[in-house]
Formats: structure tokens, sequence, C-alpha cells
């Protein structure tokens, strides 16, 4: 095996909470160099590795892979670069914060013969997985209504670049981007977009509150992300012809990440029992109600698939023409919000 050399850029919260963790377990994968202000923090973290100051002397190192985890409105300048200094690209969600520099981005790299995909993680949720599933062997009938929240309870507004209005900041881009994917994913594009997106909070803050709604022939699918819910309900509800899948509760792979645990151990991304879903369905005039065990989380497939990629020309596992399509229905969902009206997807 010839494991891939990766450097990675930015060394925050998701590049320190899921790619560190992500790349330095998996064999396939070694960091060679990290580009960050805290030279400290990464050198305890990441043993061996080189630290740099600078994009252009991260792309001196020896390296193949550029894994970008800066602010949103960086990822675009930063792709490029790395794109035209001949290195294939990883970019934390969102892709960027327009369609017009994606689909840019995606000539380059085309033009380049480079891969560049998008960490669009939240395909391996557990629960999510159950719901392909689920959907894959019909078990529902025909899909009516499909309802996701991404709700959290934070009165308290922090100071951070997320927070504010600059730039592909707020929870569009930041929440949004993962519930649209898993629904794209799922359904394909909508016919039309309608969404209410504003600072709940404060507003002369980012925004912080959504709902979205996506039209098709017959379903509708509802995204929802909110910052002051306390209580929350269910984290999916799909309902069809033959039955409802309702689904609480989160995908633990961030927490355990984050508390350090191994991701490629056995009993990764297995959901605990109280947060399986209930499947309940209709036969005749029989209604039965059943827990349904979660799929297994697993957060590596991306990375795995990446490898393969890079080195077997696989397809990836996250296509950049399906993350430009997540921008495209972002800025229609904007459109939605600012004129009060339907969008129309072309």
């Amino acid at each position: 095996m010839q494991p891939i050399k990766v450097g990675l850029a930015g060394y925050g919260f998701s590049g320190q909470s899921f790619h560190r963790p992500l790349l330095s377990h998996l064999e396939e994968f070694h960091i060679e160099a990290v580009l960050s202000s805290n030279k400290e923090k990464v050198l305890n973290d990441i043993e061996g590795t080189t630290v740099v100051s600078s994009l252009d002397d991260l792309l001196q190192e020896e390296i193949e892979l550029v894994v970008i985890t800066t602010p949103n409105h960086l990822h675009y300048s930063m792709i490029k670069q790395s794109l035209l200094s001949g290195k294939h690209v990883i970019v934390e969600k969102p892709f960027v914060t327009n369609s017009k520099d994606g689909r840019e981005l995606l000539a380059l790299a085309k033009e380049k013969g480079l891969h560049l995909s998008v960490f669009h993680n939240r395909r391996w949720d557990a629960d999510f997985l159950t719901i392909q599933q689920l959907l894959k062997e019909e078990a529902l009938g025909p899909i009516y209504t499909y309802e996701a929240h991404f709700d959290r309870f934070r009165p308290a507004i922090k100071d951070r670049w997320k927070e504010n209005k600059i730039e592909g900041a707020g929870v569009l881009y930041d929440l949004g981007s993962h519930l649209l994917d898993q629904a794209l994913t799922l359904f394909g594009t909508p016919k039309w977009v309608q969404a209410d997106v504003f600072p709940q909070r404060d507003p002369d803050k980012a925004e912080d509150y959504f709902l979205i709604t996506l039209g098709y022939d017959v379903m509708r699918v509802q995204l929802y992300s909110r910052s002051i819910v306390l209580d929350p309900g269910p984290r999916y509800q799909v309902h069809g012809l033959k039955g409802s899948y309702v689904k609480h509760g989160m995908d633990r792979q961030e927490d355990d990440l984050k508390a350090g645990k191994n991701p490629v151990s056995e009993e990764w991304g297995i959901e605990d029992e109280e947060n399986w879903g209930i499947l309940t369905t209709i036969s005749g005039e029989n209604v039965t109600s059943e827990v349904i065990p979660s799929e297994k989380g697993d957060y590596t497939q991306f990375y795995l698939g990446v490898y393969n990629s890079v080195r077997e020309n696989a397809p990836l596992p996250v296509a950049p023409e399906d993350a430009l399509q997540v921008i495209t229905i972002i800025e229609a969902c904007k459109k939605s919000a600012e004129s009060r009206r339907v969008i129309h997807i072309d």
C-alpha cells in the first residue's frame, strides 16, 4: 500500500475534530504537513508532521492531496490555488459560497486531471444510512413527505466567524448543506424551492434559522434548523403509502471523534438501542410498529473512497457535481427567502 501524502490546510474545529482523527487512524493516509498558526497544538496532536504558516508553503511540501478546512469564504481561492499546483483536493462542506465559483473549479479539476471532492460526511450517519436502506427495500412504499431537523439550543451567540454576517456564514451554509445533500442524495433535484431563512436571535448576526421546502411531483421535503429548541422532536420523519419511519437522536460519530475514540474500531458507529427508529407499517387493516436497528455509521468510508479514487481512479465518494448542486439549491433558498416566493429549479 502506498499511503496518500496529505497537507491539511486549517486546524480549527473541523480540522481537529473530523479530518485529523480520521486521516490519522487510516493507514491509507499520512499527514505530511499542516497549515496552522497553532504550531504547538498541531505537533502535540500529530507526531512527526511539519507545520507551515501559508498555503504557498504547504503546496511546496511533498504532498499529493490538500484537505481544506478553513472558513467557507476562503474555500474558492484555496481550492483553485491547490489545483493549479497539481494537487488533489478535499474541502470541508460547503463546497464554495456561490455556484459560479463552483463551476469554474469543476472545470479546472477536469482540465488538470485531478480529483476534487467535498466532505459531506453526513451521508455516512447511521440514521441516514438506515433511511437509505428502508427506501431501497421500499418498506414505506411511495414517499409522500420527508422531514429532517438539525435543531440545537444555543441562546448565546458565540464570537466566531460562523455567527457573523460574512460571506458563507450562517446555518444555511453550515447545517443546510448537510440536510440538502442528504435530501438530494435520496430524491434528486426538486422542481422548486421555498425557504424562510433569517437571524432569529440577533438581526445583526448571521442567519440562525431556516425552514426549507423542496417540491417534487407529489412529494414534499421539509428541512429545518433552529437555534432555540430545548426539547427537540424527531430528527427524521419519513412517511409513505405503506408506512412511516420516525427517528430521534443524533448520530454519535462527531461526539466520539471529539472524545478521541478510534474510528476504525469494531464498535465504531454503532448506535445505542435507545436511539433506534420506529417503523410503523400497514397491511390491510393491520397496523404494526417495530424498532429498526440502525445501520452502522462510518465516516471513514469517505476517505477510503478518496483513496480508491486517487490510487485506482474509482468514482469519488462525493461527486463534485453533487456538491455544486447543493450550492445551487442554497442560492435558490436565499433568493426565495429574500423575495418571499417559490423559486423554480431549471
